[in-house]
Protein backbone atom coordinates (compact mmCIF):
# COMPACT_ATOMS: atom_id res chain seq x y z
CA UNK A 1 0.00 0.00 0.00
CA UNK A 2 0.93 3.96 0.13
CA UNK A 3 0.03 6.96 -1.93
CA UNK A 4 0.91 7.60 -5.07
CA UNK A 5 -0.98 8.28 -8.71
CA UNK A 6 -1.42 6.65 -12.35
CA UNK A 7 -1.43 8.85 -14.92
CA UNK A 8 -4.22 7.11 -17.32
CA UNK A 9 -4.24 8.53 -21.17
CA UNK A 10 -6.68 7.90 -24.11
CA UNK A 11 -6.20 8.87 -27.72
CA UNK A 12 -8.89 10.63 -29.53
CA UNK A 13 -8.98 10.80 -33.35
CA UNK A 14 -11.28 14.31 -32.90
CA UNK A 15 -10.05 17.87 -32.00
CA UNK A 16 -9.38 18.65 -28.70
CA UNK A 17 -12.11 21.51 -28.99
CA UNK A 18 -14.62 19.36 -29.53
CA UNK A 19 -13.73 16.30 -26.92
CA UNK A 20 -13.35 19.44 -24.07
CA UNK A 21 -16.76 20.71 -25.04
CA UNK A 22 -18.22 17.01 -24.66
CA UNK A 23 -16.56 16.20 -21.54
CA UNK A 24 -16.76 19.15 -20.01
CA UNK A 25 -20.53 19.23 -20.27
CA UNK A 26 -21.90 17.07 -16.66
CA UNK A 27 -25.09 16.57 -18.64
CA UNK A 28 -22.89 14.22 -20.60
CA UNK A 29 -21.27 12.17 -17.67
CA UNK A 30 -23.91 9.43 -18.13
CA UNK A 31 -23.22 8.44 -21.43
CA UNK A 32 -18.98 8.24 -20.71
CA UNK A 33 -18.71 7.64 -16.62
CA UNK A 34 -22.02 5.60 -15.48
CA UNK A 35 -19.81 4.25 -12.50
CA UNK A 36 -19.69 7.72 -11.73
CA UNK A 37 -23.64 7.74 -11.14
CA UNK A 38 -26.94 6.58 -13.49
CA UNK A 39 -28.30 10.13 -13.83
CA UNK A 40 -27.35 13.64 -13.45
CA UNK A 41 -29.19 16.99 -12.84
CA UNK A 42 -28.37 20.75 -12.42
CA UNK A 43 -30.30 22.47 -9.47
CA UNK A 44 -29.56 26.13 -9.14
CA UNK A 45 -25.98 26.38 -9.82
CA UNK A 46 -25.14 22.92 -8.87
CA UNK A 47 -24.74 19.74 -10.80
CA UNK A 48 -25.30 16.23 -8.92
CA UNK A 49 -25.41 12.32 -9.93
CA UNK A 50 -27.46 9.96 -8.44
CA UNK A 51 -25.06 6.89 -7.28
CA UNK A 52 -26.00 3.90 -5.19
CA UNK A 53 -24.70 5.73 -2.14
CA UNK A 54 -27.24 9.15 -3.08
CA UNK A 55 -26.79 12.27 -4.60
CA UNK A 56 -23.49 13.51 -5.07
CA UNK A 57 -22.27 17.23 -6.00
CA UNK A 58 -19.66 17.32 -9.36
CA UNK A 59 -18.36 20.95 -9.68
CA UNK A 60 -15.96 21.05 -12.55
CA UNK A 61 -13.12 23.71 -13.04
CA UNK A 62 -14.18 26.52 -14.64
CA UNK A 63 -14.22 27.06 -19.03
CA UNK A 64 -10.76 27.40 -20.11
CA UNK A 65 -8.90 27.28 -22.93
CA UNK A 66 -6.19 24.81 -21.73
CA UNK A 67 -8.06 21.67 -21.85
CA UNK A 68 -8.40 21.00 -17.98
CA UNK A 69 -10.93 19.02 -16.91
CA UNK A 70 -10.79 18.71 -13.59
CA UNK A 71 -14.03 18.18 -11.05
CA UNK A 72 -14.54 17.51 -7.88
CA UNK A 73 -16.76 15.08 -6.17
CA UNK A 74 -18.71 15.47 -2.85
CA UNK A 75 -19.35 12.28 -2.30
CA UNK A 76 -23.18 11.56 -0.25
CA UNK A 77 -20.62 10.84 2.93
CA UNK A 78 -19.11 14.29 2.56
CA UNK A 79 -15.64 12.98 1.46
CA UNK A 80 -14.85 15.04 -1.24
CA UNK A 81 -12.74 13.85 -4.20
CA UNK A 82 -10.18 15.76 -6.58
CA UNK A 83 -10.22 14.55 -10.46
CA UNK A 84 -6.93 15.76 -12.19
CA UNK A 85 -8.41 15.21 -15.75
CA UNK A 86 -6.74 16.89 -19.14
CA UNK A 87 -7.87 16.92 -22.92
CA UNK A 88 -4.18 17.93 -24.34
CA UNK A 89 -4.24 18.64 -28.34
CA UNK A 90 -1.75 16.40 -30.34
CA UNK A 91 -2.04 18.29 -34.06
CA UNK A 92 -5.34 17.33 -34.82
CA UNK A 93 -6.29 14.97 -32.32
CA UNK A 94 -6.46 15.08 -28.72
CA UNK A 95 -4.47 12.93 -25.90
CA UNK A 96 -7.04 12.87 -22.54
CA UNK A 97 -5.00 12.24 -19.46
CA UNK A 98 -6.75 11.21 -16.03
CA UNK A 99 -4.76 11.30 -12.79
CA UNK A 100 -5.61 8.62 -10.91
CA UNK A 101 -5.16 9.23 -7.19
CA UNK A 102 -4.47 6.44 -4.58
CA UNK A 103 -6.59 6.87 -1.63
CA UNK A 104 -4.77 6.83 2.14
CA UNK A 105 -5.17 3.31 2.94
CA UNK A 106 -6.55 1.83 -0.50
CA UNK A 107 -4.89 -1.83 -1.03
CA UNK A 108 -3.27 -2.60 -4.59
CA UNK A 109 -6.42 -4.62 -5.45
CA UNK A 110 -8.78 -1.68 -4.82
CA UNK A 111 -6.21 0.52 -7.02
CA UNK A 112 -6.56 -1.73 -9.26
CA UNK A 113 -9.85 -1.96 -9.78
CA UNK A 114 -10.34 1.87 -9.78
CA UNK A 115 -7.55 1.94 -12.35
CA UNK A 116 -9.90 -0.89 -14.57
CA UNK A 117 -13.10 1.64 -13.79
CA UNK A 118 -11.72 4.18 -15.18
CA UNK A 119 -9.66 2.83 -18.02
CA UNK A 120 -13.36 1.76 -18.87
CA UNK A 121 -14.71 5.19 -18.87
CA UNK A 122 -12.22 6.74 -20.95
CA UNK A 123 -12.84 3.55 -23.15
CA UNK A 124 -15.93 4.79 -23.77
CA UNK A 125 -15.90 8.46 -23.96
CA UNK A 126 -13.10 7.57 -27.09
CA UNK A 127 -16.47 5.53 -28.79
CA UNK A 128 -18.96 7.93 -27.99
CA UNK A 129 -16.91 10.77 -29.58
CA UNK A 130 -15.38 8.94 -32.38
CA UNK A 131 -18.75 7.02 -33.31
CA UNK A 132 -21.52 9.18 -32.39
CA UNK A 133 -23.91 7.45 -34.24
CA UNK A 134 -23.38 4.18 -32.23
Amino acid sequence: MGTGSRHLSVHFDRPVDEVYAFASDPANLPRWAPGLGSSVMRVDAHWFVETPEGRARVTFAPANEYGVLDHEVLTPSGQTVYVPLRAIADGDATEVVFSLRRAPGMTDAEFDRDTALVESDLARLKAVLENPDS
